[in-house]
């Protein structure tokens, strides 16, 4: 039976490669949740017949108290994650998500400490599991690690999920020196694994634990708004690598392969997102080491020009192309039902109209494009960033839904600010610029944004999808 839940985890970790393939593309993305889903079922079944095989041996739990501890846990799993599926919108989704991480990290921590007094004899079921000499300096070397990763993402996960839900403010945090503070958590830790690993002592684990928690929190929170859908996918990564160590202590091949199978794809993610932005990749992961000065000077733009539905409904019908950059304001304000009637009307009438997306548009990667694809927009016309820039000058009309830090020329013009250096859509290049706000307020990122008070720039002030609804009776 044990050869049978092995093969069962070998099938598992092919459905979960076929997963990340099929989700790689829109058009296969159903059919790879598909596979994740089968998979993640036939782990769960060679899982828990382990634990009940492990649950019978001579001194162990036994089999009735085994299925009653598993049915209990996954009975309050299950509860929870219902209530929350239902519950959470689109817009939470990233939050949510990042949470999700949190857990992960938890989980990694809790079963580093498990492993570690297993290892010692305070709860060992089976004396053939001692180890001895080098495998045991390995085993310490994985509980320690374990511990450090899992921390690290717990508290890193819940300062990420504070700053998207706005529990927090969005600006980074910059205390004194506070890279120096950084390298100096790892170089301790690096000592305390020494200590740790030579002796077996728990107080360096301890300390390590401490240390780690607030190394996580503060690497997350010296990073900008502007940057974190990037530490969502960093997050992502770290969870996956959190897992691979859990594996390792607790001798479970399936653990290790997903779990560097979910690192390694969040950290190719995270460094393609990284060369979008114009960001190094180890800047964003140092807690934003290197990133541009911040000013704090206050500056006059001049006055902004105010437009209404009816304008804009006779400018569009007036116009041969028209671009669409979505953002974060359109998922707020479930507008992609209404943006999608636009876009089908305007088609109808012989108008070009294409879909610019920035690899950061929302709070997550592909944000934009979930609910563009949820709303039926035909996927032909979305057009990521670099291949609808070069046409903006011959654009008539630009629709700004709910964009802001990604459409600001500032990452172009201004050098002392937080996101300079940024890629944008150059949506100011078109010949008009319509931009749905519900106010003047800066974007997440918490920078002014210039493109509202260009010449060719209007404002549309109201919900997006409301604003959007009046265009289309103008239409």
């Amino acid at each position: 039976m044990t050869t049978i839940v092995q093969a069962a985890y070998i099938v598992s970790a092919l459905l979960f490669i076929m997963a990340l393939a099929g989700l790689s593309k829109h058009e296969t993305a159903k059919t790879g949740n598909a596979y994740g889903v089968t998979g993640m079922g036939l782990a769960i079944v060679a899982t828990i017949y382990l634990a009940l095989k492990g649950a019978d041996a001579e001194g162990a739990l036994g089999i009735p108290a085994a299925v009653g501890l598993i049915v209990l846990a996954m009975a309050i799993g299950a509860v929870i994650g219902i209530w929350r599926a239902k519950r959470v919108e689109m817009t939470q989704m990233p939050e949510l998500i990042a949470i999700l991480h949190s857990l992960v990290g938890a989980a990694a921590v809790l079963v580093g400490y498990n492993s570690f007094l297993t290892e010692k004899g305070l709860r060992d079921v089976n004396s053939a599991l001692e180890l001895t000499g080098s495998l045991a300096t390995i085993h310490s070397v994985e509980v320690f690690l374990g511990v450090f990763i899992g921390a690290v993402t717990l508290t890193g996960s819940v300062v990420a999920f504070l700053k998207l839900s706005t529990r927090i403010s969005s600006k980074p945090l910059t205390l004194p020196q506070r890279h120096k503070m950084n390298l100096a958590a790892l170089l301790i830790s690096a000592g305390l694994m020494v200590w740790f690993v030579s002796s077996g002592n728990v107080v360096p684990l301890l300390i390590m634990t401490v240390i780690s928690l607030l190394l996580g929190w503060h690497l997350v929170a010296s990073i900008g708004g502007g940057d974190m859908p990037v530490v969502i996918s960093m997050l992502n990564s770290y969870s996956g690598w959190a897992a691979a160590a859990a594996g390792f202590m607790l001798n479970n091949d399936l653990l290790i392969v997903v779990g560097a199978l979910v690192g390694s794809s969040g950290a190719i993610l995270s460094y393609i997102m990284c060369r979008a932005m114009g960001r190094s990749f180890i800047s964003v992961i140092a807690g934003g080491f290197g990133g541009a000065p911040v000013s704090t000077e206050e500056k006059d733009y001049g006055e902004f020009r105010e437009t209404n539905a009816a304008d804009v409904a006779e400018l569009l019908k007036d116009a041969s192309s028209v671009v669409i950059t979505p953002g974060y304001g359109m998922a707020v304000a479930q507008a992609q039902y209404p943006v999608a009637d636009l876009t089908a009307r305007l088609r109808k009438r012989g108008i070009n109209v294409r879909f610019g997306i920035h690899p950061v548009a929302g709070r997550l990667p592909g944000h934009m494009n979930v609910l563009l694809a949820e709303a039926k927009v035909p996927y032909d016309i979305v057009l990521e960033m670099d291949e609808i820039n070069d046409d903006l000058p011959n654009t008539d009309v630009v629709l700004v839904i709910g964009a802001n830090d990604t459409v600001n020329p500032s990452a172009e013009d201004d050098p002392s600010s937080p996101i300079a250096g940024m890629p944008v859509i150059q949506v100011w290049k078109a010949k008009e610029v319509i931009i749905f706000k519900r106010s003047m307020a800066p974007g997440y990122a918490g920078v002014q944004n210039p493109l509202f008070f260009k010449p060719n720039s209007a404002m549309l002030f109201g919900d997006a999808k409301e604003r959007v609804e009046d265009i289309l009776k103008h239409l």
